[in-house]
């Protein structure tokens, strides 16, 4: 029995870049799902469950916003936003909202096959770095295993993105990483020199895991350096 193809739902108003980018989606072997405007893409994430949506910010009935925001609800599928060339503000909106990359348009397609890629291998090879099955860091529990995060037994939900930065960090506990070694660990050497993803996925983590961002016990910034997690016992 063959293996079950990538699906891929690619969301956009624009009929002629949907042809597009979903032939070129094809050639590589990928299933590809279109939707015409928000309201179509959600239906097709909840009845159709794809591997990955490349989601226009600008469509009719729904926003892309609207969309990632809904999705996050109740799905950690990866999503690639796509947004306006120059519109940084876009891309940080739906970083923070929990899209897993960005696309700006106008792009190419290697650019789009590239980060279709590089997004569906990180989700494919979450595990791949994990070496103890589970750590408790204060009142965090990570069991790595199952990708779970709880706090003093409650569970966290977390994006894959973020999970991926905490894991890591956590891995490291104590010593400082880098921004630059940790994009590529999270993201790929691709993304090196991308500091706004990793600012706005450090910003929801704190959100989730501090009880004062505004005085982070956990999550420690080194200006001008990386990250690094502390535990608060041994402070």
């Amino acid at each position: 029995m063959p293996a079950k193809k990538t699906t891929i739902l690619v969301a956009d108003d624009d009929p002629q870049l949907v042809r597009l980018m979903a032939r070129n989606l094809q050639f590589e072997d990928y299933d590809v799902l279109t939707a015409s405007d928000g309201e179509e893409a959600l239906e097709k994430v909840e009845s159709e469950l794809p591997d990955l949506i490349v989601l226009d910010v600008m469509m009719p009935k729904f926003d892309g916003f609207t969309v990632c925001s809904r999705v996050r609800e109740f799905s950690n599928v990866p999503i690639i936003i796509v947004t306006a060339r120059g519109n940084e503000q876009d891309r940080i909106r739906g970083l923070d909202l929990g899209a897993d990359d960005y696309l700006t348009k106008p792009f190419s397609v290697d650019e789009l096959l590239a980060r279709v890629r590089a997004v569906l291998r990180r989700s494919q090879f979450l595990n791949s770095d994990q070496i103890n099955a589970s750590t408790t860091i204060g009142t965090i529990f990570i069991d790595y295993t199952q990708h779970l995060v709880t706090i003093a037994g409650k569970e966290i939900a977390l994006t894959p993105i973020e999970y991926r930065i905490l894991s890591y960090l956590s891995q490291n506990l104590g010593k400082v990483v880098t921004q630059n070694r940790l994009l590529e660990h999270v993201w790929g050497a691709e993304y090196s020199g991308e500091s706004h993803m990793l600012h706005v996925n450090m910003n929801r983590l704190r959100r989730k895991l501090e009880p004062d961002t505004s005085q982070p016990k956990y999550l420690i910034t080194k200006p001008g350096v990386g990250y690094m997690m502390a535990d608060p016992a041994t402070a």
